[in-house]
């Protein structure tokens, strides 16, 4: 059975993206390319599940009442349904992301509204229709956001609607403890880290290792690689390798992963199996790095 609408539970954020082609030098000025973004792994995901051919994919989050609005508007263009609670209390998370001449890029986080999106944000008739949810793993690092995604969680399963989740961040998974993390998402339907998360999550250095170790946790795991592409694992064994689709000049690989997400979660909706949905993530990761900022252009 194919077809249905993805809900995504997550976060929208202002992203400042910072092009520098040499390190940052310490107390003076860098040359760089400062370009201002709507972005968030949440929002990214579902732009790119739009992108990728998803015809209904809603995205509740909160956002501070000074950029709403923007936000909005650059969802409903990208194809999305904003489901946004408005914060009059705290700004629209801010993250500043510096991208080198690699099109590496290091994050500096100010989570601003997100970790508040709070249990009354949600109601379980944004689970009408879905035939996934998706969780960003950014809202299990604050206990608002957290409560909220376990609410989702719970009627999602109620339902029967399978539960994808995004581990977001090894730096935060780092602070938040792994065995934790691991609890909260014990036996959902599709974990997806990237190597850094996966070996986080397991204390294991090898990927596969590491991606097979995770897949006995939860029932499958897409491990992305950047560009070497991902690996799928299930029962306690890796099941595939799927290659990187090729990027001519990557610019910048912020919301790779959410392009990858979007994309592979799209594919899985359509009735596409797990190694073409891998391989159209791949190909949407690719079109994400030959890109400035996290969403598609």
């Amino acid at each position: 059975m194919s077809g249905g609408g993805l809900l995504v539970v997550g976060e929208v954020v202002t992203d400042v993206v910072v092009r520098h082609g040499s390190a940052p030098l310490h107390g003076t000025d860098t040359p760089a390319r400062i370009t201002t973004l709507p972005g968030g792994a949440g929002a990214n995901a579902a732009c790119w599940a739009a992108r990728s051919g998803c015809e209904d994919v809603r995205l509740l989050a909160r956002a501070g009442a000074g950029s709403v609005d923007w936000h909005r508007d650059a969802l409903r263009r990208a194809g999305v349904r904003p489901l946004l609670s408005v914060d009059e209390d705290a700004p629209t998370g801010t993250v500043v992301a510096l991208v080198d001449s690699s099109a590496e890029r290091t994050f500096l986080t100010d989570s601003g509204a997100v970790l508040r999106l709070s249990p009354g944000d949600w109601s379980s008739s944004f689970l009408d229709g879905a035939a996934r949810l998706h969780l960003s793993g950014y809202l299990l690092f604050g206990p608002t956001s957290r409560a909220t995604a376990a609410l989702a969680l719970r009627e999602a399963r109620r339902r029967g609607v399978p539960v994808s989740v995004d581990p977001a961040s090894a730096g935060f998974l780092a602070g938040f403890g792994a065995a934790a993390f691991l609890d909260l998402v014990e036996g959902v339907d599709l974990l997806l880290p990237n190597a850094d998360e996966a070996r986080e999550l397991t204390g294991l250095p090898d990927v596969a290792d590491a991606a097979a170790k995770l897949s006995r946790h939860v029932g499958r795991v897409a491990v992305t690689l950047g560009d070497r592409g991902a690996l799928l694992a299930a029962g306690g064994t890796v099941t595939a390798r799927v290659p990187a689709a090729s990027v001519r000049v990557p610019l910048d690989s912020t919301g790779a992963g959410d392009a990858f997400t979007g994309g592979f979660l799209a594919a899985l909706i359509s009735g596409a199996d797990e190694v073409s949905a891998a391989a159209a993530g791949c190909r949407a990761g690719a079109a994400a790095v030959a890109a400035v900022g996290g969403r598609p252009a």
